[in-house]
């Protein structure tokens, strides 16, 4: 697995709302991995401080960033960005979590070509 900082940076910097194409599962799954070890550092140390200041500012500013990689997930899956909001219904999130954890679809779809492709690709041209 590689534990590379721009599988946590690049949503945030290079792809903040950028709502077409697709995302893989290792690059939706290492951006999770990496926010939910910077929310639980942020929590001990909003502790210590004893505000939620810097959790609040850490969730707002990477809310958009968020919903963009989700969305960019649910178009690998072949699926509408709009299926994002079946997480606001009862047990809608397992259904998101589901369509999250699913293969991406092989080849290109309408949202753009197979991003395990395109990774590999640049991979294999370095």
């Amino acid at each position: 697995m590689d534990m590379n900082i721009n599988w946590y940076l690049d949503p945030i910097t290079k792809k903040f709302a950028d709502f077409s194409g697709r995302a893989g599962r290792q690059e939706f799954w290492m951006f999770v991995l990496f926010h939910v070890i910077a929310v639980i550092v942020l929590a001990i140390i909003s502790g210590i401080i004893r505000t939620q200041l810097l959790l609040y500012i850490y969730w707002l500013a990477t809310l958009v960033p968020y919903l963009a990689l989700g969305v960019r997930r649910l178009h690998d899956t072949g699926r509408s960005g709009w299926w994002f909001l079946i997480g606001l219904i009862p047990f809608g999130g397992i259904v998101l979590l589901i369509f999250f954890i699913m293969e991406g679809q092989p080849g290109d779809n309408q949202y753009g070509p197979n991003p395990k492709r395109v990774t590999s690709g640049i991979a294999a041209s370095m």
